[in-house]
């Protein structure tokens, strides 16, 4: 039997946080009573995954749990007691009060704990227009919300749909709904999708819905619903125009589910989240917290943020997990917000900060990018991508990163994530040694790439310019054929291929500010190095090239 001084460790919350954070605990002490609280039907299941059991991508929605009650109790003897809501905690005496929701009628039981460690998560934001509830309205947070959507589909022959917000889950949804071949309108308030990339490589992204017909509809808020009876028809936007629906789902945002926490009188940060410590102790140090409802520091500005994503979640419930049950842990560290989304066939992924962030910080920031093949280009099957580095000058320190395209950007954006979290610079990117055969990656990789730009742009070899710079006052060279220059045109540029820039630079002002332009920044590097060679005072490669800058929204 167990001992009564076996350390009592109660988590409330499975999913990510909470059920890293119990099964860290028992590895840790082999001895603590460690019981999960869950308020809903399932401890431990792949939110992430629930938009792909939508379009049958996942075919079989067991695959979505990840771990039952049994196999907690079985493998690590822990208990999990699902459909138990805690309503309140008391902080003198160390106890729970816990509403069964199997049975509501049942009284409140007690529980005691020597350590609590909360994992409640986030919960989504429901916007005004839709406190009324609608049989047709739903939120994709739990498995539920996903039963409720796929029934509504079967039953009602859904035709056409509407995705409120372009965040992740909405872009993914939209995916999904449409590949069971359901007509689906996007709308998103801000003014392009996935907006925490940068306008031209969120335009990328819109790029891969409009290849699929799918034409979002941005800087537009929904203000209200139509509705017939107990059913959306229809909504209204900002703008006035009508979007008829059979079924609406809304994706636009979440909170920090702490209203418990807050009532328990626990300290919560400006960004709403719960305050903790690198250990993940809360402002009691006998309660931790961990996952989506806590503020992170953020790796980059030190500065304390929300990041509402699985992989934290899932380090940080470790570290609270340990530290509840040994006292002592590694510290938790700091984030970067990296993320991936599949938008088609197309991958976009962002690590960092972006340029909105720096510019609203006062913060001086470089920009590099360039366009690359996922392995070597005469290799069959290269697919392209364009990578995107934000560095200080003149420590080149790697501030972050953004990258579109096929296959091999997930791997590209952990190689810069990995780099920023030890305080890597673009410097340290040129030394890194990667794997390389023609099937798997290039000589120069991407990264290597990319970090070559950025160093010949500090070391003024030469300078790049932001690919949505004004043109107005530079002598702007393009270095393409005239092919190129048909299918993207760039008026007032001075128009001399690279071949023949060496025989013709005479036609040239070396005394003007002066920017060579090509398709994607190789050859105007190759042209602007000529030219500053040549006594141009002040010359510019436009990093990226006319194929970027034509991406701008």
């Amino acid at each position: 039997m167990t001992s009564t001084t076996n350390q009592r460790i109660a988590i409330i919350g499975g999913v990510a946080a909470g059920a890293s954070a119990a099964t860290r605990a028992r590895r840790i002490d082999p001895h603590a009573e460690i019981t999960i609280f869950e308020k809903g039907p399932a401890v431990s299941f792949a939110n992430c995954g629930l938009p792909y059991h939508l379009g049958g991508e996942i075919a079989d929605r067991n695959k979505l749990l990840v771990a039952t009650p049994e196999l907690f109790w079985n493998r690590f003897r822990i208990r999990v007691r699902t459909l138990q809501e805690v309503v309140s905690i008391d902080r003198d005496s160390k106890s729970l009060a816990v509403k069964d929701n199997a049975d509501p009628t049942r009284t409140f039981t007690q529980f005691a704990y020597d350590k609590l460690i909360l994992a409640m998560g986030a919960e989504p934001v429901l916007p005004p227009f839709a406190l009324k509830p609608a049989a047709n309205v739903f939120q994709l947070w739990t498995l539920p919300d996903m039963d409720g959507i796929l029934k509504r589909i079967k039953e009602t022959k859904v035709q056409r749909a509407l995705v409120v917000g372009a965040g992740f889950v909405g872009i993914e949804v939209v995916e999904q709904l449409h590949r069971i071949g359901i007509r689906v309108d996007l709308v998103e308030r801000s003014p392009t999708i996935l907006n925490r990339l940068d306008p031209i490589f969120a335009n990328m992204a819109c790029n891969a819905l409009r290849k699929e017909s799918i034409h979002p509809i941005n800087s537009q808020s929904v203000m209200e619903f139509q509705r017939d009876q107990d059913r959306v028809t229809a909504a209204v936007l900002s703008d006035g125009q009508t979007i008829p629906t059979d079924l609406v789902i809304l994706g636009i945002g979440v909170r920090p589910r702490t209203k418990l926490a807050i009532e328990a009188g626990l300290s919560v940060g400006d960004s709403g989240g719960l305050l903790v410590n690198e250990f993940m102790q809360t402002s009691d140090p006998d309660i931790y917290a961990a996952g989506d409802l806590v503020e992170y520091t953020h790796q980059i500005t030190q500065a304390k943020t929300l990041n509402p994503l699985a992989g934290p979640a899932n380090r940080a419930g470790r570290i609270a997990g340990e530290h509840a049950a040994s006292g002592k842990s590694e510290a938790m560290g700091g984030v970067l917000g990296t993320s991936i989304v599949r938008v088609f066939e197309t991958t976009v992924s962002m690590t960092g900060l972006n340029e909105k962030y720096l510019q609203q910080h006062k913060l001086a920031y470089r920009t590099a990018i360039v366009q690359a093949t996922n392995h070597a280009s005469y290799f069959p099957g290269a697919t392209g991508m364009q990578l995107k580095v934000l560095y200080e000058a003149p420590s080149g320190r790697i501030l972050g990163a953004q990258a579109v395209g096929g296959e091999g950007v997930d791997k590209r954006i952990d190689v810069l994530a990995t780099a920023m979290t030890l305080g890597g610079t673009v410097f340290d990117l040129a030394k890194i040694d990667l794997a390389y055969a023609p099937p798997y990656g290039s000589a120069k990789d991407p990264i290597h790439m990319v970090a070559f730009t950025a160093i010949n742009d500090l070391k003024n070899q030469p300078r790049l310019l932001a690919p949505d710079v004004n043109l107005e006052g530079y002598q702007v060279v393009d270095v393409r054929t005239a092919k190129e220059r048909l299918e993207l045109p760039l008026e007032g540029a001075i128009a001399i291929p690279i071949d023949e820039l060496p025989s013709n630079a005479s036609q040239l002002d070396p005394t003007k500010p002066t920017v060579v332009v090509c398709h994607s920044g190789k050859r105007a590097h190759v042209g602007a190095c000529r030219l500053q060679a040549s006594g141009f005072d002040r010359v510019f490669n436009l990093t990226g090239g006319m194929s970027i800058r034509s991406q701008i929204p």
